[in-house]
């Protein structure tokens, strides 16, 4: 699955493919998909290393989004916490606190994306919950 979430690791737009589809190649649809969520607002997106390269770059300036590769500054040894990659690692380690997402059981692509919307609603609707009590 393919991603995009804002600052606050709240989903944005997704995008499933099969496993052996390149991160890269991906780029055209989730820029697109972003940019008309957003009323072409995003103009940066930070991406980890398999967004890099010329296909990525220019199929995000189409969409007038700027790529900003978080590479790893040295060898990695341990856990080491990337500039704002985390945000992205941090909304995806809450998807599988729901059974359903706990595991990859599903045919359609639309119902394992329709179950992660489903989810990240959930849990900007906790987060609501929260400031309004």
């Amino acid at each position: 699955m393919h991603a995009a979430v804002d600052t606050l690791g709240n989903l944005l737009a997704s995008h499933v493919t099969a496993a052996n589809e390149q991160d890269r190649a991906q780029v055209d649809k989730l820029a697109e998909a972003v940019q008309q969520i957003t009323g072409d607002h995003v103009e940066l997106a930070y991406v980890d290393q398999g967004y890099t390269g010329e296909t990525a770059d220019s199929a995000a300036a189409r969409h007038g989004i700027q790529l900003e590769v978080v590479k790893h500054t040295e060898a990695k040894r341990g856990f080491v916490l990337l500039p704002r990659r985390w945000v992205v690692e941090r909304s995806f380690a809450w998807a599988p606190r729901f059974r359903r997402l706990a595991r990859d059981y599903e045919r359609l692509s639309q119902t394992l994306a329709a179950f992660h919307y489903f989810a990240f609603a959930c849990l900007m609707l906790s987060r609501i919950f929260k400031i309004l009590n």
